[in-house]
């Protein structure tokens, strides 16, 4: 299962049909605490990719990608901003990032290659 953790619920819902119409299982966070809080839901355990917006309101980035590490290690987890030199914020770290906009085709290839789900196609 994806997470896909954005402030915007217009950005989160369009990415979550996105992946969903590929098949995908997502759930949506509109905060980090709702991301926190479904990663200590009985699902958790099949969160195997989270895709965050790099900036939220109360949480950068590089912090928020820390704290879901102290949760799960190892954790995949992709950025997406609309600023490209935010990727330096990254540097170090095991994340793939990617600038917005980015073509639904590339979001569902990365998800699909980061998460190592298989589409359900009907």
């Amino acid at each position: 299962m994806i997470l896909v953790v954005d402030d915007n619920p217009v950005q989160a819902l369009t990415r979550k049909a996105i992946l969903n119409r590929a098949g995908l299982e997502v759930r949506t966070a509109y905060s980090a605490e709702a991301a926190f809080d479904a990663l200590d839901s009985d699902e958790s355990c099949e969160i195997n990719l989270v895709i965050t917006d790099h900036i939220m309101p109360g949480e950068s980035g590089h912090h928020f990608v820390e704290r879901l590490w102290e949760r799960r290690v190892g954790l995949s987890v992709m950025v997406l901003s609309g600023m490209a030199e935010a990727e330096a914020d990254y540097e170090g770290l095991n994340i793939t990032f990617r600038a917005k906009p980015i073509l639904p085709s590339d979001l569902v290839a990365l998800a699909t290659q980061l998460s190592g789900s298989l589409p359900n196609k009907l």
